[in-house]
């Protein structure tokens, strides 16, 4: 017995309430990095994309931002510097004794395990995240765009905002509109051409009073409370507006526009045609882009 209790002092001893609060940093720093950083599924429920936006300023790649990056990588040290602070003698102690034992050694091994594996599927994930934003948009000989001076007919739009009001043409009657479609689980194609509607919307001075108007093709899932979600995740300016409606009336806005479209019924993912409308300051269609930017920039700059 007193063989034990010797080599227990030297090993280090181990405090209880250490040991369990190094455990619930590991655990903690694993789960807040899944939130920030796990793929999310087509079916994800509300709540966890709106945390996810909330904690970390989500980006269209579905990464956090700089300061969601600073968040990140800093709660776990901060909480990891109080700890030793406030106990170093017991935190020093602590691992020692558990290097010193053979389970202890073994738990070790596995939080360490835990800890590269964490960041080798970070580095994993950040790295695909950033490959599917590497998106153009080729040219569509079946559904080309339309240059300024084409005649279109506006279809109808009568859906709601994510500020709870109706939008309508009539309501932005006098300012230049552009009106796009995307969904908000969609990861390469609709946050590119969003985005490139965004840049030539805030680029252009002399159309400073433009707004951008982009319903979704997803109704079911996209619904009016998502919206300021989606309109966070999209980095809609105050000019920029996410609609939605029932999944009757957007369907009908994007007959009437033809967005040609189908909706994969396994997944819910939308396969469409990516158009922006322009729309002039008499509420008509001047012409359609494809969403790419030199090309949307040049006919905003006619118009």
């Amino acid at each position: 017995m007193s063989r034990v209790g010797v080599g227990d002092r030297r090993s280090g001893a181990i405090a209880p309430w250490t040991l369990i609060a190094l455990g619930g940093w590991l655990a903690i720093t694993v789960a807040w990095w899944a939130l920030a950083l796990w793929p999310m599924p087509g079916d994800a429920p509300e709540w966890l994309a709106r945390a996810r936006s909330v904690c970390f300023n989500t980006t269209d790649t579905g990464l956090p931002d700089s300061s969601g990056w600073l968040l990140l990588i800093g709660q776990p040290i901060g909480m990891l510097g109080v700890l030793y602070v406030g106990w170093a003698r017991e935190v020093r102690g602590t691992l020692a004794g558990l290097a010193g034992r053979t389970w202890g050694r073994g738990a070790l091994a596995g939080a360490t395990v835990v800890i590269v594996g964490g960041l080798a599927a970070a580095g994993l994930r950040v790295t695909e995240a950033r490959a599917t934003t590497v998106v153009s948009i080729a040219p569509d000989p079946e559904h080309p765009a339309r240059p300024l001076g084409t005649e279109l007919s506006p279809g109808p739009l009568d859906l709601v905002d994510q500020n709870g009001d109706r939008a309508t043409l009539e309501r932005f009657r006098g300012r230049p509109v552009l009106l796009t479609f995307a969904f908000g689980h969609c990861e390469t194609v609709c946050p590119l051409v969003v985005r490139n509607a965004e840049i030539v919307r805030g680029r252009l001075a002399e159309l400073s009073d433009a707004v951008l108007l982009v319903v979704t093709l997803d109704p079911w899932r996209d619904t009016p409370s998502r919206l300021p979600y989606l309109a966070r995740a999209w980095h809609l300016s105050t000019d920029g507006f996410a609609l939605s409606g029932s999944v009757e009336e957007v369907n009908a806005v994007l007959d009437g526009w033809q967005v040609q479209r189908t909706r994969d019924l396994d997944d819910g993912d939308i396969v469409h045609v990516p158009v922006v409308y322009v729309i002039d300051r008499e509420g008509r269609v001047a012409a359609t882009s494809r969403g790419e930017l030199e090309s949307l920039t040049r006919l905003v700059e006619r118009l």
